[in-house]
């Protein structure tokens, strides 16, 4: 196995480390640690206990990895911060662990998370997911695959974020976002689906003109959320996008976002 560490790093004898890994000066690594093969860590980073890290992930100066809850609620319960494959995290990212709630924290593949950013316990992140500088997450919040938002946007605690959304940068998110569309203004509304992020993801034209007549029954015409979602059900094809769409929003405990007035 060859695992390149510079001598001023300080790693525990019981870290796990993959082929491969590198590890930078003054990096510490803690003893109930796994770091999967050809993953590069940079200097002054702190790998803390319940970190899982994933394969040929990078991971800048002065992140701090799997440290502890921000939360009165966590008592020192035994948790994880999960990283997927593939995943950069920048400089100065801070992802804490889960509490007994979820028992961990997630992050996807191919995830990129900018300078700053904060990922809260309990979250989880799918893949293909950027969050830009210092996004800042609350606990319990969910963001599914192939989301972008922008930066410096505060997320609150149990939110949800549907797939392939994307949400402009510095504004607060406080309701559910659902999976498709174009986040912002202030307070956060729906401004469109979103077509660019769709099309660069192949989606075809009919699936991309089936959601945008979905969404134009829930934030465009004169019915209720319940009455938009059975006349989508009664009306327009039921594609996988769509079924998806309609459950994420019947699950919605936070309410989803608005129409821009």
């Amino acid at each position: 196995m060859s695992v390149s560490i510079d001598s001023r790093a300080v790693l525990s004898p019981k870290a796990q480390l993959g082929e491969n890994v590198v590890i930078g000066p003054y990096t510490v690594i803690e003893d109930d640690v796994v770091i999967g093969g050809g993953t590069h860590i940079a200097s002054n980073v702190l790998v803390a206990n319940g970190a899982r890290i994933g394969r040929e992930c990078v991971i800048h100066h002065g992140a701090v990895i799997s440290t502890t809850p921000q939360d009165l609620k966590f008592h020192g319960e035994i948790t994880t911060l999960e990283v997927g494959d593939h995943t950069t995290i920048r400089e100065y990212a801070t992802l804490n662990r889960g509490t007994y709630a979820r028992g961990k924290t997630t992050i996807g593949n191919h995830c990129y998370i900018m300078a700053y950013a904060h990922v809260a316990h309990d979250c989880s992140i799918g893949n293909h997911v950027i969050l830009a500088n210092a996004v800042n997450m609350a606990g319990h919040v969910l963001i599914e695959d192939s989301v972008v938002v922008g930066g410096i946007v505060a997320i609150h605690q149990f939110t949800r974020i549907g797939c392939h959304a994307m949400i402009g940068g510095g504004f607060r998110a406080t309701k559910d976002i659902p999976p498709y569309v174009l986040a912002g203004m202030e307070p956060l509304v729906f401004t469109g689906l979103n077509i660019v992020g769709l099309k660069r993801r192949n989606f075809p034209p009919e699936t991309i003109d089936v959601l945008d007549r979905a969404y134009h029954l829930i934030y465009n015409s004169n019915l209720n959320v319940t009455q938009a979602l059975e006349k989508i059900k009664e009306e327009l094809t039921l594609t996988d996008e769509v079924r998806h769409m309609i459950d994420f929003i019947e699950k919605s405990r936070r309410g989803i976002i608005g129409r821009r007035r």
